[in-house]
């Protein structure tokens, strides 16, 4: 079997604006990927850009897809290592639009097994259950979002900080007066406070009861994530601090955080994502699922991974869920409520609505 044909979209989905501390998203940036072998088998893929954080566009992606499906045209889509490798050794990084083909060569073997990908990855089904993200507003803004998400029975908080420490703290205070303190609350800061900054958000936070808080630091200031460990005791979660197996290796070996945070978009995808929670399960070091703003499809897949993926306790699976004004995909991950689960067909068990794709640009390269 080899490749015949690959298809590649300009995925956009309107959306709310979703404001973090490194800018305002109002579409998700994504691109699908579907890969046709000579024997008719597919396998699909999709990614989601966030430029501020992985330094990818949509437009990047699509125009990294072309030369990636001219290098993939006529050969073993079976042959998974290989054909990443092809891809690494042609362009450094670019790992968001790397992990749509990783997913669709994922997708197509799984099928070819006749097996869901979480069997196809050694996994089996068990309970997972997202969190529900909120973006930065006013104290008020927030805590009155927050009450809706109690009132709906939401798991846990995410909740987008990392703007000025007293105004970031004063955000949290007002949600936990709205929801109480039985909610769990999770903090991301993105990067968006100072080592100094840090440590007065932290410490004003303490008595919140802040499950972790997300990548507190730039990772140029990687070096001071341990030392901010000694300064609070709100647990740190490395995310854009780890893109591979080789950043958890670097950050888990000095102390710098107490987990870590998975996104195909920054890891290139399944197989490196594997190689992170196994390396971090070494250390002892627990892991997060989570996501840009990738829709139903990318999410299943997700899941699947998380199926197979032990050290993964915990679960951000929320990206379509805070936002997306459409919905394109058929079949995919299946909400009830907070809880997240996929059926067993085979491979990732999701496509696109063809009907949503008539409305898409499209390139195919044969």
């Amino acid at each position: 079997m080899v490749i015949k044909e690959i298809e590649i979209y300009r995925l956009s989905i309107p959306m709310e604006p979703f404001v973090i501390a490194t800018g305002v998203m109002d579409y998700a940036q994504n691109t699908f990927i579907r890969i046709i072998s000579d024997e008719g088998l597919t396998g699909v893929g999709e990614c989601s850009a966030f430029p501020m954080i992985v330094g990818e566009t949509q437009n990047t992606c699509i125009s990294i897809a072309k030369d990636f499906a001219q290098l993939w045209i006529g050969k073993d889509p079976l042959a998974i290592s290989e054909r990443m490798a092809e891809l690494h050794l042609y362009i450094a990084r670019n790992n968001t639009i790397k992990s749509a083909f990783d997913m669709a060569l994922y997708d197509l073997a799984a099928k070819h097994a006749q097996m869901p990908l979480y069997q196809f990855l050694g996994g089996k089904p068990r309970e997972i259950i997202t969190d529900i993200t909120l973006g930065i507003a006013s104290p008020e803004e927030m805590a009155a979002k927050a009450k809706i998400l109690h009132d709906q029975g939401a798991f846990a908080l995410k909740v987008k900080l990392g703007k000025k420490p007293l105004d970031d703290i004063a955000r949290i205070r007002a949600i936990r007066q709205a929801v109480g303190f039985d909610l769990p609350i999770r903090i991301d800061a993105n990067q968006g406070w100072s080592f100094e900054d840090a440590i007065i958000a932290l410490k004003g936070l303490e008595p919140l009861k802040i499950q972790f808080c997300e990548q507190p630091l730039r990772t140029y200031n990687d070096h001071l994530l341990a030392q901010l460990r000694t300064e609070t005791i709100v647990p740190i979660m490395a995310d854009e601090s780890v893109y591979d197996h080789h950043d958890a290796d670097r950050i888990c070996r000095t102390d710098s955080c107490d987990y870590i945070n998975i996104k195909f978009s920054k890891s290139s995808g399944i197989a490196e994502s594997l190689k992170i929670q196994a390396l971090a399960y070494e250390y002892g070091i627990p892991c997060m699922i989570g996501g840009m703003l990738e829709s139903r499809l990318a999410l299943a897949a997700k899941v699947h991974f998380a199926y197979a993926a032990p050290n993964v306790k915990y679960f951000d699976l929320d990206t379509c869920m805070v936002g997306h004004l459409e919905d394109p995909v058929i079949a995919g991950v299946q909400y009830d409520g907070f809880k997240v689960s996929v059926s067993s067909d085979y491979g990732i068990g999701a496509d696109m609505d063809p009907a949503f794709l008539e409305t898409c640009d499209k390139w195919v390269i044969s």
